[in-house]
């Protein structure tokens, strides 16, 4: 029985963009993956304290990280919700990280976790693409990729949906079109990328 870990960080629990995709991205696991466990942690509504001198001393004796950690190691997937927040990712998504990321336990290309998939839905109210104006302030999927692939050793796939804002600020009513084929992307993305997890836990 393959077990998801599924995290979300978003603030709002209603009409949250990346809630909307992580959810269908569960929903299309169950579904193919009926006899598959999920496991859930809502960073925002249930946050993690940030790590002290004792929880780095204790490494993974310290309660919490061990908990933590075995919960990442008993995990065959990984999903995230990662909504931009002035430019990065939600500090309670940070203090996750750093919590359960533990040199000498589970760090390293060898470790425990070392190529289990993560898919990541990056969700941000505008665009920082390459080639607009604010590429050089994106520092959700850069800041990811390198921490978890470069300490953790995973797998790591993207899913974006972006221009979120664009149907509550009047200036960005000419990017509603793009914003809703995003959307749509993002959620026809997260349905088909559970769907072949699924089928690559379940073959």
């Amino acid at each position: 029985m393959a077990t998801l870990l599924h995290l979300d960080s978003a603030v709002f629990s209603e009409g949250s963009a990346s809630r909307e995709v992580t959810a269908a991205f569960v929903k299309s696991w169950r579904e193919q993956h009926p006899g598959g466990r999920v496991v859930y942690r809502d960073l925002a509504a249930d946050p993690l304290p940030h790590l002290n001198a004792s929880a780095v001393t204790g490494g993974a004796d310290d309660a919490l990280r061990g908990e933590l950690a075995a919960e990442l190691a008993d995990a065959d997937a990984v999903l995230i919700g990662a909504p931009m927040y002035n430019f990065s990712i939600p500090s309670t998504l940070k203090a996750w990280l750093d919590q359960v990321i533990i040199v000498g336990h589970n760090a390293g290309p060898d470790g425990p976790v070392a190529g289990t998939p993560v898919t990541v839905v990056a969700s941000r109210g505008g665009s920082y693409a390459p080639g607009t104006p604010r590429e050089d302030f994106e520092f959700v999927q850069n800041y990811l990729e390198k921490v978890l692939t470069g300490m953790l050793g995973v797998e790591v796939d993207f899913i974006v949906p972006e221009l979120t804002l664009a149907h509550s600020k009047p200036e960005m009513a000419e990017l509603v079109p793009l914003a809703d084929a995003s959307r749509a992307k993002a959620l026809t993305d997260a349905a088909e990328k559970a769907k072949a997890l699924a089928a690559r836990f379940a073959a």
